[in-house]
């Protein structure tokens, strides 16, 4: 029998650095900070002069005078490469970008270990050159370390992300609890079972005085320290919001990936959809981040998932096929050919099931209206 494949999951603890802990760490972002700027503006140089960029063993030589600990600076050196190729395959590929950018101090915030340079011991973290950091860890960590991130956040505390690697469990035999997924607004999602994922709207809880704190933010003088102290503030209202938004969605897709054994959602081009049009209120819903978070926690809870084309989704009858031309305004579905009513994010749902699954789902379409206004009453996700 084929073993299974390992996959990898994260951890994120709070860390409590000393006073001196912390000023060596924030040294050590700025050295982060200052190598990749270096090496960015020698690949730059090379490129302009020779049209070539240097080798990984050239980068590499910049590390070992920057003084920073090897293993971050070689991480940085792939880090760089990467984006480097990253640029030049996708302008191949006629994607409109840009090459990668110099950074500040706010746009560097991690500290990367991909192998070694850290060793938990007991409610400590061993870490070189810091020496042993209090750890929070709220949570045990099944599995084997494999990398280690030391992150600050805009609001000065920091954490240690530690990349596991896993078993996944084997996949269950769940064929007959399928379901299709409508991501929206006003409802952060529709079920094929009549299910509803209500949308909590955290911006708005929070927007008034994330609204107030920057109108303060921005009638202090710059470089003063009631400035710092005010875009500290600030940046743990954001912290919250994000918090809020984050807890949220890992309630929401643990749920999901355990209460079915396949997920169909939509294929959707989020970032196009931002620029567009809802950009605000997408963002917000969080939809890219739930897909992610339901793809990746499936694996370890024997949950297939599966993304299908979004075209017409909305407009087709979920019964006979026939496509029911729709403005955003009209909220229910009826099809002149088979004459079927129905919601029109459930309607979605069902098609989005009936593409992942290569039938049509017959249970909810023959359904009358108030039995799936009673069903999805009962079944409604609070998160």
């Amino acid at each position: 029998m084929e073993e299974p494949k390992m996959i990898l999951r994260a951890y994120r603890f709070r860390l409590y650095p000393n006073k001196a802990q912390t000023e060596t760490m924030n040294h050590h972002l700025w050295l982060s900070k200052e190598l990749w700027n270096r090496m960015l503006e020698t690949t730059k140089n090379r490129y302009k002069t020779e049209k070539k960029f240097p080798t990984k063993k050239e980068l590499r030589e910049i590390v070992k005078r920057q003084g920073l600990y090897s293993q971050v600076g070689q991480e940085l050196v792939d880090r760089l490469l990467e984006a480097v190729w990253r640029f030049i395959e996708l302008k191949k590929q006629g994607v409109k970008c840009g090459f990668p950018r110099f950074k500040s101090s706010d746009r560097l915030k991690s500290l990367i270990y991909p192998q070694l340079g850290f060793k938990l011991e007991g409610k400590r973290l061993k870490v070189t050159p810091f020496g042993s950091v209090n750890i929070k860890l709220h949570r045990p960590i099944d599995g084997k370390l494999k990398t280690l991130t030391l992150k600050r956040e805009a609001s000065g505390k920091w954490f240690a992300i530690f990349t596991v690697e896993v078993t996944p469990a084997i996949q269950a035999n769940n064929s007959c609890s399928e379901v299709g997924i409508d991501l929206g607004l006003s409802k952060l999602a529709v079920c094929s079972d009549g299910s509803i994922i209500k949308n909590p709207r955290h911006i708005k809880k929070h927007e008034k005085k994330i609204a107030l704190l920057g109108r303060k933010l921005s009638r202090k003088k710059k470089g003063s320290k009631n400035r710092t102290k005010a875009k500290v503030k600030l940046a743990v209202a954001y912290e919250r919001l994000g918090n809020a938004r984050l807890d949220f969605l890992h309630k929401v897709s643990h749920r999901l990936v355990h209460s079915y054994g396949l997920i169909a959602l939509e294929n959707l081009n989020v970032k196009s959809m931002v620029e567009q049009n809802f950009g605000k209120q997408i963002n917000d819903a969080g939809w890219a981040k739930l897909a992610d978070m339901i793809s990746y926690k499936a694996e370890s809870a024997g949950c297939e998932v599966v993304f299908v084309d979004p075209k017409d989704t909305s407009k087709q009858c979920s019964k006979c096929g026939t496509i029911v031309p729709k403005t955003l305004a009209d909220r229910e579905h009826r099809c002149p050919q088979c004459g079927l009513v129905l919601d029109r994010d459930l309607n979605a749902s069902i098609n989005i099931l009936n593409r992942a699954v290569g039938h049509t789902v017959l249970t909810l379409v023959e359904s009358t209206q108030a039995e799936l206004t009673m069903k999805q009453e009962a079944h409604t996700l609070q998160g």
